[in-house]
């Protein structure tokens, strides 16, 4: 088994990290830059940086947040929030992004994906899917009839795009995605647990790393979702912004469970 990856993610709105349930009741809990630096003193594998308003409010990530924070953190840091295009890819890798997060964009332009993926290498191509559970699958034709189905959403949540997650996943690797970004918009902020059934759905189906994302807010989620998903990596934010764990905490408790981390 590789070493599982554990990520802090930083939602960013108006150039505060912050902090919300369902997508919705965000809060400010401190400075992009400050908490960067102090995730990689934790020991956290990446950072991940969402400017979670870009694409609702039809702007760009802000590129001078992104610079700021690359100057002071080590470890790869991936950037997304209102990517429009491959050049939206350039600018914010010129900025010292090391993977760019692509969401609504590519929803309604797969193109984008694959253009990326000539451009700058499927390495640093990551398709964030904001996933939400939508009834079962009624197509007899599918080979998942009857299985759960999720719906991706855009827009940060705020738009049901008709697409079925794990339909999405297969064709975004097929255009280039290196990586997924899975969000459970049913259990994101609540702490409840990652959401196992939608992670096991995709993860059965592509061959790119899939991180889980949503609902990690025990020691006991993480170990949870590695030894009952093939997900390569766990993120998560309020357990980190509040202070209940570190990162280390977490890669502890899964050293003891016999879980690979670096």
């Amino acid at each position: 088994m590789l070493a599982k990856r554990i990520i802090p993610c930083l939602d960013v709105r108006d150039g505060k990290v912050v902090k919300g349930i369902n997508f919705v009741g965000i809060k400010e809990v401190g400075d992009p830059v400050e908490c960067a630096i102090e995730y990689n003193r934790q020991g956290a594998d990446e950072v991940v940086f969402l400017d979670i308003t870009a694409t609702h409010e039809r702007r760009g990530t802000m590129v001078d947040v992104v610079r700021r924070t690359a100057e002071n953190v080590f470890i790869p840091l991936t950037v997304g929030g209102g990517i429009r295009s491959a050049d939206d890819f350039r600018e914010l890798l010129k900025a010292g992004a090391d993977k760019v997060s692509v969401n609504s964009a590519a929803v309604y332009n797969p193109d984008i994906l694959a253009e990326a993926a000539y451009r700058f290498g499927n390495q640093c191509v990551v398709l964030a899917i904001d996933g939400r559970a939508s009834g079962v699958v009624e197509d007899q034709n599918s080979p998942r009839y009857g299985q759960p189905k999720y719906n991706v959403f855009t827009a940060g949540g705020r738009k049901d795009s008709g697409r079925d997650v794990v339909e999405w996943a297969i064709l975004a690797e097929s255009l280039g995605a290196g990586e997924i970004l899975l969000t459970s918009m049913d259990t994101d902020g609540t702490k409840a647990g990652f959401d196992l059934g939608m992670l096991n759905a995709v993860c059965e189906v592509v061959n790119i790393p899939v991180i889980a994302s949503g609902g990690g807010g025990s020691l006991a989620s993480f170990v949870e979702v590695f030894e009952k998903t093939p997900s390569d990596a766990a993120l998560a934010a309020s357990i980190f912004h509040y202070g209940e764990y570190e990162v280390n905490d977490v890669k502890q408790e899964l050293r003891t469970k016999g879980i690979p981390v670096r």
